[in-house]
């Protein structure tokens, strides 16, 4: 895909989102994407290949949660893989503070040289499990919003996200569609953790039927030190 049409196509998807870019946000993303593709073929870093899904289903998909952020909030990303959402949020959000998470030496490598390559800045990137990164006294509770896609299910995802945020921040978890009952079941945890779900958005990613839910959970009280648990505990035995 030549340049020139990649920035039509994302600026056509951007507009259903109400997302404008500027040229150089566009070249940046541009360069991402060929990143992404060489680094794929030595390393599994996406199985979406085909470029236009790419635009779709990592980069706008990524920026759906643009509009619950606030200029200047620091932001965590936990289980950050190729960099989704938090490196096109860091495109869009130059100000705004992004720590990426991720407990793949290999990913990290490649988000090392995405951020080199595209100059990003007030971007810094952590080798860690997300439970042992929840309990450094650094990073707990020191975020306004904590945010993760595809990475667990909701209980899990809470008892990684949660005690990474102040009081009063927010946790951003991206799932898909149809997980009614994982929110349910994930009610209690949420609890547990000192969270509570304020919003719930579904919505279609544009020009598709792929269908997003967007939950957005509020801290209201401290998270005690028990949690996040040993590494590997929380996905196994989710709090009930």
């Amino acid at each position: 895909m030549e340049e020139k049409e990649f920035f039509e196509k994302m600026q056509e998807k951007g507009n259903k989102i109400n997302i404008h870019f500027s040229v150089e946000q566009l070249q940046k993303f541009y360069r991402y994407m060929k990143l992404l593709i060489e680094w794929n073929e030595k390393i599994n870093l996406t199985t979406i290949v085909e470029l236009e899904e790419i635009i779709t289903k990592h980069f706008i998909d990524s920026l759906t949660i643009l509009k619950y952020i606030n200029e200047d909030e620091k932001i965590v990303d936990v289980g950050t893989g190729a960099g989704f959402p938090g490196i096109p949020l860091n495109i869009m959000l130059g100000n705004n503070k992004i720590v990426l998470v991720d407990s793949l030496n290999k990913r990290l490598l490649f988000l090392q040289e995405v951020i080199k390559e595209l100059n990003l800045k007030n971007i810094e990137v952590i080798h860690s499990r997300a439970e042992d990164f929840g309990q450094n006294k650094k990073y707990r509770e020191s975020f306004d919003i904590a945010t993760s896609r595809a990475v667990a299910n909701l209980s899990t995802l809470s008892e990684y996200l949660v005690p990474l945020v102040k009081i009063q921040g927010k946790c951003i978890c991206m799932k898909a569609s149809d997980i009614e009952e994982e929110i349910n079941q994930a009610k209690n945890a949420i609890n547990v953790l000192g969270g509570k779900i304020e919003k719930i958005d579904t919505f279609d990613l544009p020009e598709t039927d792929i269908g997003r839910t967007i939950i957005i959970i509020e801290k209201r009280q401290k998270t005690t030190n028990a949690y996040p648990r040993k590494a590997g505990i929380p996905n196994k035995k989710p709090i009930k």
